[in-house]
């Protein structure tokens, strides 16, 4: 349990992460807080990639394995700030919920996972077998796993603790995500003779038709792949009496287990291909979308948007182990998997580190106006960190 103390500088350096703004490639100022924490509560080191991801480390006296959590600085943007109660920076704690951007998403995590490193270390004397590393990631939300491939090629762990809300659930899995971007090319023309031009927008028509036939593949635990379209554009844009000669539609996909980049693209490259040759005046493509970001430290983050699915068996070891910490420290989690995607695309699902997740606050929070966590799952959640640590380091 945690004494009053510390239950005090959990909720403290919450909020104080909370207080700063940190958009995706704004999160400089919230990363140095963090940083300072990290001075000031005894880790052996901390280090700034050129991501601008910042990473506490604390070594035990004994060799062991490396133990990392993973948790994103960055918040998504708030928008039309008069509709919120709470001030969407202020952390206030009201009826014992602490209200602000990132609270749930995922900034009382972060602040959880370094009281939690920071008391467990501080408690043995550091006198245990292993590594611990606690980063705070950014550009999460603009690619899920992207920056933290640095953190895993740094650390190299052998453990990773997702921080995303699981409403102190532990999550062994999820669909993942990819951004499938297909275009059709026209030849462009005065409208008032569109017969002399061929209109990309009528050619993607009969594209997004032959799509929707497309039956997404399903898992027994993860559901339903799913291939939902997102957006459509034209160009030229506004037309001003011009035949559209390009048209590109975005799909949402989420991927299942053991999807690839090549085995997602082939059933829609499949009916593009037989588009093609039934009408000889088609010209489609598809791939998928690619991202470029400049951090903060005024490097560019880029990637294609492309974030496996992952999951364990509930019969995993070291879920066995951690689920058996948890319950007798009194605490009653049930196995379930995310909703959404995290940083565990990579982890788990690109580099085949066993991953966990486990956070404060319900999943449904993430990205609401009036977003909060609640004080208690703050606390609760900081114990359960230390609980894992014992499970996983013995």
């Amino acid at each position: 349990m945690l004494n009053e103390k510390q239950s005090k500088e959990v909720i403290e350096l919450c909020q104080k992460l909370v207080r700063i703004q940190s958009y995706s490639g704004e999160e400089k100022q919230v990363g140095e807080t963090l940083k300072e924490y990290f001075e000031q509560n005894g880790f052996d080191e901390v280090k700034i990639d050129s991501y601008g991801n910042v990473i506490g480390i604390m070594k035990g006296k004994r060799p062991g394995k490396k133990l990392l959590f993973d948790g994103h600085i960055d918040t998504v943007p708030v928008i039309n700030e008069e509709k919120w109660t709470h001030a969407p920076f202020g952390a206030q704690i009201v009826d014992k919920k602490i209200y602000g951007r990132g609270t749930s998403d995922m900034k009382g995590a972060v602040a959880a996972m370094a009281c939690a490193v920071a008391k467990f270390s501080k408690e043995c004397d550091k006198d245990f077998a292993g590594e611990l590393y606690v980063a705070g990631v950014v550009h999460e939300e603009c690619f899920e796993g992207v920056a933290a491939r640095s953190i895993s090629e740094f650390v190299k762990p052998d453990y990773v603790i997702i921080g995303e809300a699981s409403n102190l659930n532990l999550k062994i899995g999820q669909r993942g995500r990819a951004e499938i971007v297909v275009e059709t090319f026209g030849v462009p023309a005065h409208s008032a003779s569109p017969e002399k031009g061929i209109n990309a927008v009528y050619a993607m028509s009969h594209v997004i038709n032959a799509i929707r036939e497309i039956e997404p593949p399903k898992h027994p635990i993860l559901g339903k792949g799913i291939l939902e379209l997102t957006d459509i554009k034209s160009s030229p844009y506004p037309g001003a009496s011009v035949v559209p000669e390009y048209c590109r539609v975005t799909y949402d996909r989420r991927l299942l287990v053991g999807e690839t980049k090549v085995s997602v693209l082939e059933p829609i490259q499949k009916r593009l291909n037989e588009l093609m040759e039934s009408d000889d005046k088609l010209k489609a493509k598809v791939s998928y979308a690619t991202g470029h970001e400049t951090c903060y430290t005024g490097n560019s983050i880029s990637g294609e948007r492309f974030f496996p699915g992952w999951l364990f068996s509930k019969e995993e070891d070291f879920i066995e182990n951690v689920l058996g910490e948890l319950k007798d420290m009194g605490f009653q989690p049930e196995i379930t998997q995310y909703n959404f995607c995290t940083n565990g695309s990579h982890y788990a699902g690109e580099a085949g580190i066993k991953t966990i997740g486990m956070g404060p606050s319900d999943e449904k929070l993430a990205h609401t106006i009036d977003e909060y966590v609640e004080v208690e799952q703050l606390t609760k959640v900081t114990e359960c960190y230390c609980g894992i640590m014992k499970a996983l380091l013995k």
